[in-house]
């Protein structure tokens, strides 16, 4: 075959679109008639300023992976066989009473807050592990946890590395209803996933059962976001991702985060004395229904009616008995346990403060030392 007939031969054979020729993608490939009229709506810049969000923050949220050593409730010898080892995971056998053992794996989120390796999460994603390891941008370190509050389910990890870029802490108490927020974490394992929403509510105090304060959005949160950071549209961190209103594990566009002037002071002490100090003063709150009120002389139900007085404790001694009804501290009102609880472990331990309570359909004043609240309590 001659050159040019095998020349001919070969442009028979190239693909229409690599010979120019129109094919049935031209008309779609045209730009859209609204891409440069957009571009100077308000939407674009909000994607704007998304988009610097997410680049101020990609390197200061932290992958966090935790794992713990479990013993398994039964014993079977094919767990020792090679096929089912690889099949169901690696196993192990506890000397101590031959329960097979097994690793569980867990991950989080976490936010860092100082250039020498600090680092934000949630108590429930790094408690009882056995170890933590935090990924910053695909480099591993193993962390230490300084300290982890499970009232408030505030952890405080330390790894070892320099130059790390801290988040921005903004203030929670400024969070008002309809405020944009962006959330940045691991959702399912995925790194670094951006999810945006509002703020639905703050002060959300019935999520737990001692009525911590809550910060409720629509953001998404999934498992895995857990210890991320909840931030405003000034790229400030205004709270800490922990947990979702869920019946089947995934979103459903309730999400809930640690105020971040909440998790300033937890993390203060957790720095300091790798736990946190909480004033007590010894007494157990029973509820006030609207007829046990009006029966003792209070116009509202309102107040926290003493259950029991701790024996020899700082309300004891002061003179609180049980059935007073606490309406004020350091003349602040009291309208449930919630108030007491928000005042009282806040108070400065070893200083006195004023309680008033309803005795005899009166008000009677008492000067109770605030103690050091115990772990079990």
């Amino acid at each position: 075959m001659s050159g040019a007939v095998l020349l001919f031969a070969v442009i028979l054979f190239v693909p229409g679109g690599l010979r120019g020729e129109s094919n049935f993608l031209s008309e779609a490939n045209l730009p859209s008639p609204l891409k440069d009229k957009n571009r100077e709506s308000a939407v674009y810049e909000l994607q704007k300023t998304f988009h610097g969000i997410y680049e101020l923050y990609k390197d200061s949220v932290v992958y966090i992976s935790t794992e713990k050593t479990i013993k398994t409730r039964y014993y079977h010898p094919f767990f020792y066989d090679p096929f089912f080892r690889d099949f169901f995971g690696p196993q192990g056998r506890s000397k101590k009473n031959k329960q097979p053992e097994q690793k569980q794996k867990g991950l989080g989120t976490g936010f860092i807050l100082s250039k020498d390796g600090y680092i934000c999460t949630n108590h429930h994603v790094v408690n009882k592990m056995d170890s933590v390891t935090v990924m910053v941008n695909d480099k591993e370190y193993k962390a230490r946890i300084i300290g982890s509050d499970e009232l408030t389910d505030i952890a405080l990890l330390k790894i070892d590395a320099t130059n790390l870029k801290p988040v921005y802490l903004g203030d929670s108490d400024s969070v008002k209803v309809g405020d944009m927020t962006v959330a940045i974490g691991n959702p399912f394992g995925l790194d670094k996933t951006m999810t945006s929403g509002i703020i639905s509510a703050t002060g959300r105090r019935e999520i737990d059962n001692i009525g911590n304060s809550h910060i409720q959005t629509d953001a998404s949160i999934n498992p895995g976001n857990s210890g991320g950071p909840l931030i405003n549209l000034d790229g400030e961190v205004i709270g800490v991702n922990r947990m979702i209103y869920s019946n089947s594990g995934g979103n459903l566009g309730i999400g809930f985060a640690i105020p971040i002037n909440t998790a300033k002071n937890v993390l203060a002490q957790l720095k300091e004395n790798g736990k946190v100090k909480r004033g007590y003063i010894g007494v157990q709150i029973s509820p006030l229904t609207e007829e046990y009120a009006k029966e003792l002389g209070l116009e509202k139900p309102e107040g926290a009616l003493v259950g029991s007085v701790e024996s020899g404790g700082p309300s004891d001694k002061a003179g609180i008995r049980e059935g007073d009804v606490i309406i004020k501290l350091n003349d602040m009102e009291v309208t449930d346990f919630k108030d007491l609880l928000d005042i009282v472990s806040t108070s400065e331990i070893g200083k006195s403060i004023k309680v008033t309570v309803w005795r005899n359909k009166k008000s009677v004043n008492f000067w109770v030392t605030v103690a050091e609240r115990p772990l079990s309590q």
